[in-house]
């Protein structure tokens, strides 16, 4: 038998789970749990071989909970099973140790089997998430702004001069120059405009 512990902030969904995998003869819910922290405490309580994790909970998050069974428990397998694709999501997912990434609109039968798969310890990924991955691997990563540099263009993006953002941050009008080439560069770009343009293109900025 295969012990799966459900994690998601709605009772619904995991009635719903538990519904599915109980008809099956090899598998078998071994506990339910609302929120991220719980799940970590009842990995350690009920040794599940699979954890079916959501991501977004109201309680606290499936990736520091995935980030925490994985490190704790490196015999269960975390299988995210969620609504959210995005390239950030999946990525963060992974990092955290997940064994797969499914989204919640895929089949009972895709279901068990990634189940079953990621117990025997594979890796199972919905092909939608398989093909995001593949992408962002083959293309170039971009080199990500520091908190400081999208502050610095956050104030740029709405018409401050470097010695007003240097005033609003308390920093040296030098360093706001320091900051804003260090920008240009990460983002390939060679003025302030073409730099906002492209932090917005990429979520950035608002």
């Amino acid at each position: 038998m295969i012990g799966v512990l459900l994690v998601d902030d709605h009772v619904i969904v995991r009635e719903g789970l538990r519904g599915m995998l109980t008809a099956e003869d090899d598998l078998h819910v071994v506990g339910e749990a609302g929120s991220g922290p719980e799940a970590v405490a009842l990995v350690g309580v009920r040794g599940p071989d699979v954890v079916l994790m959501d991501l977004r909970m109201r309680g606290g998050d499936g990736v520091t909970a995935t980030a925490a069974i994985t490190a704790r428990f490196p015999g269960t397998r975390v299988v995210v099973l969620t609504t959210y694709d995005t390239d950030a999501d999946i990525l963060r997912a992974v990092e955290a140790g997940a064994a797969g990434y499914l989204l919640k609109d895929c089949s009972r039968a895709a279901l068990t089997s990634a189940i079953r798969a990621a117990a025997r310890g594979e890796t199972v990924l919905t092909p939608s998430v398989a093909a995001r991955l593949v992408h962002r691997m083959r293309g170039p990563v971009p080199e990500s702004l520091s908190p400081r540099e999208i502050q610095v263009l956050e104030l740029v993006a709405v018409g401050c001069t470097n010695a007003e953002i240097g005033r609003r941050l308390h920093i040296a009008e030098a360093t706001v120059k320091t900051h804003l080439l260090r920008t240009f560069s990460k983002l390939e770009v060679s003025d302030r405009t073409a730099a906002v343009t492209v932090a917005r293109n990429r979520g950035l900025l608002d």
